[in-house]
């Protein structure tokens, strides 16, 4: 079962993280004693995978518990929607000094998961039936690095590596082992055999096997010393060894097939784009799973607007903007109370 992220962090509570314009307009209207109830309406500019609407709810719950419940209303799409450009992800109404501050941290929390999000779809998307799981924690703040893998679950991988990020998903984290572990032991076999001798039975066997010698070579060791316990090898070839190549895949596959280690699964990683899993794919190249991590780690976050549109109930906009609120049938209430620590 998914678990929701902790109380929002003090430095997004207390506005430090946000643009401190935002901080300078809460202290005018203090002064003015000016607090009206207004509606924002939050968009993004393309095609994309929403994500990061959990923790926006996650972040209202809290900030708008004081308010008065007659004056507080929020309707939002959910992660994982696909949606469209100038599509309305989020309706807030409520009194602006109580959330105004936070606009930063609401547009910062969905540009960037829903940038990931939608680059796990696209690598999704091009593995197509085959799964993908998001390796991409090394590339990021360790902060961060649980929302990024619950993003990319929430793209469609079906795993990811950090346990962090796969509890939010309600999942196990995913993984294989280190090149650190190998070259410590020294051989390949003698790093598996310990992998297996040493974790629960539950973790499937899945052996590096790019560290010392041929890849092929090495996932036949692995195999004849591991057996029916070898759920599968991961090919990680450096990019100064050509990376791992759809020959080399059925390489490997029929080396493992001849020698009777038909169950063995071959995982591919290793600077894995959609264009690249799309040379594999029309190879026939016989994949059983790809490990991705830059793409969707360094995806570019995607644009999203928050607008005022309402105050005290006046329709109103800026320049450019149709005041009033937009049409929007997709929008569900969001019942607060369910987002706040009990």
């Amino acid at each position: 079962m998914a678990v929701r992220r902790s109380r929002p962090s003090r430095e997004i509570l207390s506005g430090e993280s946000a643009d401190v314009y935002f901080a300078r307009a809460d202290r005018i209207l203090d002064r003015e004693g000016l607090d009206p109830v207004v509606t924002m309406e939050v968009f993004g500019r393309r095609d994309a995978v929403l994500c990061g609407i959990d923790e926006v709810k996650n972040l209202l719950g809290h900030v708008l518990a004081t308010g008065d419940p007659a004056e507080v209303t929020v309707e939002a799409l959910e992660d994982g929607d696909a949606i469209a450009p100038k599509e309305i992800v989020l309706r807030i109404t409520a009194r602006y000094r109580a959330f105004g501050l936070y606009e930063t941290a609401i547009l910062g929390m969905l540009a960037q998961s829903t940038g990931w999000a939608t680059a796990a779809r696209e690598c999704v998307d091009a593995a197509a039936p085959l799964p993908v799981i998001s390796f991409g924690a090394r590339h990021v703040h360790p902060d961060i690095t649980d929302v990024l893998d619950y993003a990319a679950i929430v793209g469609g991988c079906v795993g990811a590596s950090t346990p962090a990020g796969a509890r939010l998903a309600g999942l196990a984290p995913t993984g294989t082992m280190p090149h650190s572990l190998v070259l410590i032991f020294g051989d390949t076999v003698a790093a598996a055999q310990a992998f297996d001798r040493d974790l629960e039975a539950d973790v499937p066997r899945i052996v590096l096997v790019d560290t010392f010698k041929d890849e092929a070579e090495e996932a036949l060791r692995v195999a004849h010393a591991l057996g029916d316990g070898l759920y599968g090898i991961r090919l990680d070839t450096p990019s100064e060894r050509g990376r791992v190549t759809p020959d080399l895949v059925h390489e490997v596959r029929a080396r493992l097939d001849q020698a009777g280690f038909g169950h063995v699964k071959i995982v591919v990683s290793g600077g894995l784009t959609p264009e690249r899993m799309g040379v594999f794919r029309d190879a026939g190249s016989p994949v059983d799973s790809y490990a991705v991590g830059s793409y969707i780690s360094g995806a570019t976050p995607i644009d999203f607007t928050g607008d005022i549109k309402e105050i005290d109930g006046r329709p109103i906009a800026k320049r450019g903007r149709i005041p009033g609120r937009t049409e929007s049938s997709r929008l569900r209430r969001v019942k607060l109370e369910e987002w706040r620590e009990a």
